[in-house]
């Protein structure tokens, strides 16, 4: 443990309100018995960006010991696609990376190789409604300067469904978005 700058929630001031909780790209907060809670030490990495979005003035700075600060590849949190608010911060200026669900799990180097420095959108094309995503991915594209846009998907049929759909959303958006396509092997090899 070393002493260093890490959040402090006022639990008393907290009324569980979940402002702060997009705008800590670490993912360090969560909302845990209606109130919003530091998750580990080691998740916070001591800026402060949550600071001016607390309407109660419940987090603050201080200096304490504190686990060093861990640097997570996955840099928001809701991750599956469904669930992403088109206009969340972090998808604004973002290297986009949508994910097929097994990928994570099928290859080993996904933290280091694949989601490092990108913002992650998770889905499955076999078992969701793949309208859902057309549509949700044409207003996050609509809301936002998308730097670029990966697809990593497993070599299955099932997972080939979304890069129509993909391709198809980058067109109609009219914006000239960079896409990539990354097919990963079910023995957890990167194909393409």
């Amino acid at each position: 443990m070393t002493k260093r700058k890490i959040i402090s929630i006022d639990e008393n001031k907290c009324n569980g309100c979940a402002l702060c909780i997009p705008n800590c790209l670490e993912g360090a907060i969560q909302i845990i018995d209606h109130k919003a809670r530091l998750v580990s030490d080691s998740f916070c990495d001591g800026l402060g960006a949550c600071l001016g979005h607390c309407p109660q003035g419940a987090i603050s700075m201080e200096e304490r010991e504190a686990k060093e600060y861990s640097e997570s590849r996955l840099r928001q949190w809701p991750v599956q696609l469904m669930l992403v608010p088109a206009h969340a911060p972090y998808l604004q200026d973002a290297e986009l990376l949508i994910a097929a669900d097994c990928v994570p799990f099928a290859y080993a180097d996904f933290h280091e190789g694949l989601l490092k420095g990108k913002a992650l959108l998770i889905g499955c094309p076999k078992l969701d409604d793949t309208g859902i995503y057309e549509e949700k991915l044409g207003q996050i594209l609509k809301s936002n300067d998308i730097k670029s846009l990966t697809y990593a998907h497993m070599e299955v049929p099932c997972c080939f469904g979304l890069v129509g759909i993909i391709q198809s959303v980058i067109q109609k958006s009219g914006k000239k978005i960079p896409f990539k396509e990354i097919i990963i092997s079910i023995s957890g090899e990167k194909i393409k």
